[in-house]
């Protein structure tokens, strides 16, 4: 449970206002000082998180966030924050203190977890002062100094949420099957170890009584020839896709990383769509490219480098494009024709659909990079053979 990814873990963040118990709540929920607690307006200044298990979810991130209420110019920073926390958050637990109720900042995040369809739970602290009369189906009462009422705080968040069991790729294996690994080894690839979404294939694979065999772009054919039995599928980094593309006989499944990670983050059928605004682009037009996590970026990174080189040449046009990564989504996007996103391994399902929500009510088309690649390439079809349901998005 300690090694689960961020991006797998149930996202559980505490708003409210200054001086009403958060902090105080969150530390007895965890049962460690995650955060410091004093009855200085505004202790909480960044959004606080920390892993740990709760039953019966399993691996969640618990997350503090600063004071809604802080009015002053540094504090409308710190609401700016807390305002990215809702793009990630799966369950949101607004604490009020008791004694005061709810205030126009509480029905204001309570409006917010409505408008993203973000499941919520009212805690009312300071119960030991006071009591509420008949509260509803997700509203409790605590009390964090006295630790009254946190066990039932956490049966309730546990119970108030539906955990699936997603698949990566498992569910279109049959036991016993082979599923062939692409992995470039080049300067951008980290040493000593696969990238996430090459860790959880294997995973998924693996948990579905499989088989992961895994090689360089230069030992498909040779590796598929050595088999007794043909891989079920090859799945390759984007980057190779056209070589993989060239190795992988017709009567083997071929797809992406990438790819999977889309369907995974469920954003698939949208990145489908939007992966054929790349052919309407014109001189003059404006894209975002967006990762979700930062690193260092090498001469031939995907992103900056790759990408751009390929819809050059594949448009032939003169695009203007903007880069963003990590946290750093920018609210505004109506100035672009397209938004082209990592697959979003690094962040949870909750955001990555924010991210492309954002861009739908914007009217921007929005896909990600591996569609994008295998669109470009023509072999976008070939690579949703094993997803017959996204076929019919292409035409």
């Amino acid at each position: 449970m300690n090694t689960t990814p961020k991006s797998n873990r149930l996202h559980i963040a505490f708003f409210g206002n200054c001086n009403v118990g958060k902090s105080s709540v969150v530390n007895a929920f965890t049962n460690q000082k995650l955060s410091v607690v004093s009855n200085v307006f505004g202790t909480t200044t960044d959004p606080v998180s920390k892993s740990m298990e709760l039953l019966p979810i399993g691996p969640v991130e618990i997350i503090d966030t600063p004071g809604f209420d802080d009015n002053s110019d540094l504090g409308k920073l710190r609401v700016e924050k807390t305002l990215q926390i809702l793009r990630k958050t799966d369950v949101a637990i607004l604490v009020v203190d008791i004694t005061k109720g709810k205030n126009d900042f509480d029905r204001k995040l309570i409006s917010l977890f409505k408008e993203k369809n973000i499941p919520y739970i009212i805690v009312y602290n300071k119960m030991d002062l006071q009591k509420l009369d008949n509260p509803s189906n997700n509203e409790i009462m605590v009390s964090a100094t006295e630790n009254i009422g946190i066990n039932d705080l956490r049966e309730k968040v546990a119970h108030f949420v539906k955990v699936e069991d997603k698949k990566i790729i498992g569910d279109k294996l049959n036991e016993g099957d082979i599923a062939l690994l692409v992995v470039p080894i080049d300067k951008s690839a980290p040493k000593g170890r696969l990238i996430l979404p090459q860790q959880q294939t294997i995973r998924d694979i693996l948990d579905s009584n499989c088989t992961a065999i895994v090689c360089k772009e230069d030992k498909i054919t040779e590796t598929i020839n050595n088999l007794n039995k043909k891989p079920k599928v090859v799945i390759t980094d984007s980057q190779v896709f056209k070589k993989a593309n060239a190795d992988t006989p017709k009567d083997i499944y071929l797809t992406s990383f990438s790819i999977l990670m889309a369907r995974y983050k469920g954003f698939l059928a949208t990145a489908v769509k939007g992966a054929k605004a790349i052919s309407g682009l014109n001189n003059g037009d404006k894209i975002l490219i967006a990762e979700g996590c930062t690193h260092h970026r090498q001469c031939e990174d995907i992103g900056t480098v790759k990408l751009p080189k390929w819809l050059n040449n594949f448009t032939n046009k003169n695009i203007e494009i903007d880069f963003c990564s990590g946290t750093e989504f920018p609210n505004d996007l109506g100035k672009y024709k397209l938004i082209i996103h990592c697959g979003g391994c690094m962040l949870n399902e909750r955001e990555v659909q924010s991210r492309m929500n954002m861009a739908i009510k914007q009217n921007v088309p929005f896909t990600n990079y591996g569609t994008s690649i295998a669109y470009m390439q023509g072999i976008l079809e070939r690579s949703l053979e094993i997803f017959p349901e996204f076929l019919e998005l292409i035409k």
